[in-house]
């Protein structure tokens, strides 16, 4: 061997050749059996549009509902009547109310002692007790619960009627009104059921 020959050469090492990927290959589970399109596919939207039907069915089924009282609209501004409450304050008139267990609600109307004493109310017109006052008792947030009903005169200033109240403890308006010729009432907020509320004329009224 010539010192000048060439070494032989050694082959170079083959690089393994990667199997094609196949893209036409198919998944054998159903769409409809994959997690993903279950829950991000159809569950997600099916729940935004159920919780959105449920949403429009409240508003207009369970609506809040309307808080009553003497309001009235003067073009696009909305004005409270305060004069029935300001004639009960002039007139000195004052109430206690009863409830019973079985129902029966007791009212007394009380006047002032001058007026008791003279036989006219405090305006100069003649002390009367009305036949009939209405009663009206309207719970501070579900309208179901309200009651409304019409206090009959018995004797001197008692007048009784009856009413259902719902035994759960709540908040309730109470209105005693006199829709006659002296169109005046009588208003108190109290916690029922309980055994009696007094009405007492606005403090709004007094003149310092």
């Amino acid at each position: 061997m010539s010192l000048f020959s060439k070494p032989a050469s050694t082959p170079a090492p083959k690089t393994p050749t990667s199997k094609p990927t196949d893209f036409k290959q198919q998944d054998t589970q159903p769409w409809y059996k994959n997690y993903m399109v279950m829950v991000f596919v159809i569950g997600m939207p099916a729940f935004v549009v159920i919780a959105c039907l449920g949403l429009v069915y409240y508003s207009f089924v369970i609506k809040d509902s309307v808080v009553r009282d003497d309001w009235y609209m003067d073009g696009k501004t909305l004005y409270q009547d305060v004069s029935r409450d300001k004639l009960a304050h002039d007139l000195g008139l004052h109430g206690k109310m009863q409830f019973a267990e079985d129902g029966q609600v007791t009212f007394y109307l009380n006047y002032p002692s001058q007026s008791l004493t003279t036989g006219k109310l405090l305006n100069g017109a003649a002390l009367t007790y009305p036949d009939k006052l209405k009663l009206s008792i309207s719970h501070a947030t579900d309208i179901k619960k309200d009651r409304d009903t019409v206090l009959i005169h018995q004797k001197d200033n008692l007048y009784s009627a009856k009413v259902q109240i719902d035994p759960t403890p709540a908040k309730y308006y109470l209105e005693v009104s006199n829709d006659g010729t002296l169109n005046w009432r009588l208003r108190d907020v109290a916690k029922l059921p309980r055994a009696d509320v007094t009405f007492i004329p606005l403090k709004t009224f007094d003149v310092e």
